[in-house]
C-alpha cells in the first residue's frame, strides 16, 4: 500500500471517529427542542454533552490539518469548492460554542432562551450541511484540468446532497436520543428511548436509500458490506434500545454512523473528488497527495499524538461517565 493511500484511510477515520462522536453531540443539541420539557430537562440534555462537545471537535480540527497535509490539492479544492458552506459551518461552530460557554453566566430567561435556540439552530444547520457537503463530494462536483472547482452553490442543490443532509440530521437525532437515553435517569429517560424508537424507521429508510443510491452510483464489494454493516448495526441497536439496553444500543447505534460514513469513504476510494466534468480531472489519493517526504514526516507525528488524544478522551469520558437527572440540577438563584 502507497503511504498516500495509507493516508486516504487514516482521514477517513478521523472524519468517521468526528461525525461518531459530534453526531450524537449534535442530535442532543437538536433534542433540547423536541424532547426537553421545560428548562430543567433541557440543562440536564446540555450536561450531558456539556464535558465532552468541545473535545469532540478535536476530532475536526485534526481530520481538517490532517487533510491540508496530506493532501493539499484536497483539501484548497474542497475548501474553495464550498466556500460559502464551510463560512456557514465556521460560523455556527463559533456560535454553538459561545451559546454553551455564555448560557450560564447570567439568570435572565430571555438570556438563556436565546442561547438554548442557538444551540439547537446551530447542531440542525451543521448535522444538516456536514451530509451535503459529503453526499456531494461522493457524488461528483464539476472539477477542472487545473483541479479547480468551477461550479457554484447550485451543485449542492441537488436529490442526492440534499438526501445525504437529511439523512445525517435523522441519523444525528437518533444517535443523540439513544445516547440520551444511556446518560440520563427519569422521566426524560425513558421519553429520549421511546423517540429513539419511534425514529427507527425513518432512519433506516433514509440510511438505506442514501447508501443503496450510492452503491449503485459509484459502489464497490467493500462498500456493499459497509452498507449491510450499517443497516444491521442499526436493526440491533433498535433492539437493544427497545429492551432498555442503552449502552449496546449505543455502541450499535455508533457502529451505524460509523459504516454509514465508511461505506462513503469506500465508495470514493481511490477518488477523493471525482469530477462530474471528465473522469481524467478527478483528484485521485495519488494526484492530490503530498511529497512522499512530508508524508512520512506526518505519519512519525500522528503515531506519537494520536494515543494521546484517544487516552485524553478516554479519560473525560470515564470521568463523566454518571448518568443525570432533574434532581441534579440546582435551582436558578433570583436576584
Amino acid at each position: 500500500m502507497h503511504l498516500h493511500d495509507l493516508w486516504f484511510f487514516v482521514i477517513a477515520l478521523l472524519w468517521t471517529g468526528y461525525f461518531f462522536l459530534e453526531g450524537f453531540d449534535f442530535g442532543v443539541g437538536i433534542l433540547t427542542r423536541v424532547l426537553a420539557r421545560g428548562e430543567t430537562e433541557r440543562r440536564v440534555l446540555l450536561n450531558t454533552i456539556g464535558p465532552v462537545w468541545d473535545g469532540n471537535e478535536v476530532w475536526l480540527v485534526t481530520a481538517a490539518g490532517a487533510t491540508f497535509a496530506a493532501f493539499p490539492d484536497w483539501y484548497a479544492t474542497m475548501f474553495s469548492g464550498f466556500y460559502l458552506p464551510m463560512f456557514v459551518i465556521l460560523v455556527c461552530l463559533i456560535l454553538r460554542g459561545v451559546a454553551f460557554e455564555y448560557r450560564a453566566k447570567r439568570n435572565g430567561t430571555a438570556w438563556k432562551r436565546n442561547w438554548e435556540l442557538t444551540i439547537f439552530i446551530t447542531s440542525l444547520v451543521l448535522a444538516f450541511l456536514w451530509g451535503v457537503l459529503f453526499a456531494a463530494m461522493v457524488h461528483g462536483l464539476p472539477i477542472s484540468a487545473d483541479k479547480e472547482y468551477v461550479g457554484g452553490i447550485s451543485e449542492l442543490v441537488q436529490p442526492y446532497a440534499l438526501l445525504g443532509g437529511v439523512m445525517t440530521v435523522v441519523l444525528f437525532t437518533f444517535h443523540g436520543a439513544i445516547f440520551a437515553a444511556l446518560k440520563t435517569v427519569g422521566d426524560i429517560r425513558g421519553r429520549a428511548r421511546t423517540l429513539a424508537t419511534r425514529l427507527g424507521v425513518l432512519v433506516f429508510l433514509l440510511v438505506a436509500a442514501v447508501l443503496t443510491w450510492t452503491q449503485v452510483q459509484t459502489g464497490n464489494p467493500r462498500s456493499l458490506v459497509a452498507e449491510v454493516i450499517a443497516l444491521v448495526a442499526l436493526l440491533i441497536a433498535l433492539a437493544f434500545n427497545g429492551r432498555g439496553r442503552e449502552g449496546w444500543a449505543f455502541v450499535f447505534s455508533g457502529l451505524t454512523v460509523v459504516a454509514t460514513f465508511a461505506m462513503l469513504f469506500l465508495a470514493l476510494f481511490p477518488e477523493v473528488m471525482p469530477s462530474s466534468l471528465d473522469a481524467a480531472w478527478s483528484l485521485t489519493a495519488g494526484n492530490a497527495a503530498a511529497s512522499p517526504y512530508t508524508l512520512k514526516i506526518i505519519t512519525w507525528v500522528a503515531a506519537f499524538a494520536t494515543p494521546l488524544i484517544l487516552l485524553y478522551q478516554g479519560w473525560t469520558y470515564w470521568v463523566f461517565r454518571k448518568r443525570i437527572g432533574t434532581q441534579h440540577i440546582p435551582a436558578p438563584v433570583h436576584h
